[in-house]
C-alpha cells in the first residue's frame, strides 16, 4: 500500500498534500491519490465571488407554486367532479356509463378517480365519451383540460 493510502485509512494525512490542497477537505478527494475536488455546494446554493455560498430562499417542500387562474376557468378534475355530482353520479356509476356508452370496458372507477384528483388528465377518446355522459360541451372540456395542464 501506498503511504498516502495509509494514512487515508488511519485519518491522518500526509503534510505535503494538506500544504497542496490548502483549505480544502482531504475527504472529498475520494481517496484514490488523485486530485482532491472542492466540496460540492449545496443545490440551492448559488456561487458569487465570495468564499462562502449564498443561499436561495427556499419554499415549503413539496409545495410549488400555482400560477394563477383565470376568472370563470376551472381544470378538468373540478370540472368532472362538480358535474358528476351535480348529476347525482357515482365514480363507479359514471365509469359503467362510459364503459356502456363507448362499449369500451377499460375504463374504471379508479381511472374517474385519477380524472378527479388531477393525477390524470382524461385523453380526446375519453374527452369525447364524458362530454355525452355528463351533457357537457366538448369546447367547455378541452377548455378545463387546458387550463388543467397549465396549472399542474
Amino acid at each position: 500500500m501506498t503511504r498516502y493510502f495509509e494514512n487515508y485509512l488511519d485519518g491522518h494525512f500526509d503534510d505535503r498534500l494538506g500544504d497542496q490542497l490548502g483549505d480544502l477537505d482531504p475527504t472529498e478527494g475520494g481517496g484514490r491519490g488523485g486530485a482532491a475536488r472542492p466540496a460540492i455546494p449545496a443545490p440551492n446554493a448559488v456561487i458569487t465571488g465570495h468564499r462562502q455560498p449564498v443561499l436561495r430562499q427556499q419554499q415549503e417542500p413539496g409545495r410549488r407554486q400555482q400560477p394563477e387562474r383565470r376568472p370563470g376557468e376551472e381544470p378538468v378534475w373540478e370540472l368532472v367532479r362538480r358535474v358528476r355530482k351535480q348529476r347525482g353520479l357515482t365514480q363507479y356509476q359514471l365509469a359503467d356509463l362510459l364503459a356502456e356508452l363507448s362499449r369500451n370496458a377499460s375504463v374504471s372507477r379508479d381511472e374517474v378517480a385519477r380524472w378527479e384528483r388531477g393525477k390524470r388528465v382524461p385523453g380526446p377518446y375519453w374527452r369525447r365519451w364524458l362530454s355525452a355522459a355528463l351533457g357537457v360541451p366538448v369546447d367547455e372540456l378541452a377548455a378545463a383540460v387546458r387550463c388543467g395542464r397549465r396549472i399542474r
